[in-house]
């Protein structure tokens, strides 16, 4: 397992360590997004003049909400792709059936190709022979 990673970020002007498994990047990706979560209330009419605690819970608010649709859109996509995969097996095993048909069917071609054309050498045969009968 990697090592822990310290960073120093800044949330709402203030200086806070954060400590991860993650780079510090990802520490830094995090904290812009909760500034950026308290930046979009404070806009709002009305939240400034709000009790810290009622501020603080609205923004868990609002980060919960983005949460949990991230993972409801994450859920779909995911069941989306097992039925696609589903999708793709099933026409897989249609192609290999087709195919298995198409090869059974090419043989059938061949072998009445091979049966027309022995009935031809046949016919020629017999035609010969009348021929022959005739012309005595």
């Amino acid at each position: 397992m990697s090592s822990k990673n310290y960073t120093e970020v800044i949330i709402d002007g203030k200086v806070i360590t954060l400590g991860g498994y993650e780079s510090e990047e990802y520490l830094q990706k995090v904290a812009a997004f909760i500034n950026g979560k308290i930046a979009e209330l404070k806009e709002a009419d009305g939240f400034k003049k709000l009790p810290f605690d009622t501020q603080s819970t609205l923004i868990e608010l609002n980060i919960a909400d983005d949460y949990f649709k991230a993972k409801k859109l994450a859920d779909t996509m995911e069941s989306d792709m097992e039925n696609k995969d589903k999708e793709l097996y099933d026409i897989k095993h249609e192609l290999i059936s087709t195919q298995i048909k198409l090869d059974a069917a090419n043989q059938e071609n061949k072998e009445l190709t091979d049966e027309k054309n022995e009935l031809l050498k046949k016919i020629v045969k017999l035609e010969t022979e009348i021929d022959d009968l005739l012309a005595k």
